[in-house]
């Protein structure tokens, strides 16, 4: 599953209004099989919004520096 960079939420904005708009041209012009999909994709650029705004609430976790052992003689 690919994540979405908090940085494409703008983006993804833009996205989903620019499908709210088709949706209602699609549903002024009856296209049922066309609303249809608008509202799957939309579904799924809303949970990619969500995941990627997660992201960003997210602090970063410290692994440390690994070091190595000096060699047992």
């Amino acid at each position: 599953m690919l994540q979405v960079n908090p940085k494409m939420l703008p983006r993804l904005a833009e996205i989903e209004k620019d499908l709210i708009l088709r949706r209602k041209r699609a549903t002024e012009e009856q296209w049922l099989s066309e609303i249809e999909g608008i509202d799957m994709t939309l579904t799924f650029v809303r949970t990619k919004q969500a995941d990627a705004a997660r992201l960003t609430r997210r602090a970063p976790v410290s692994l440390g520096i690994p070091t190595t052992c000096p060699p047992s003689t």
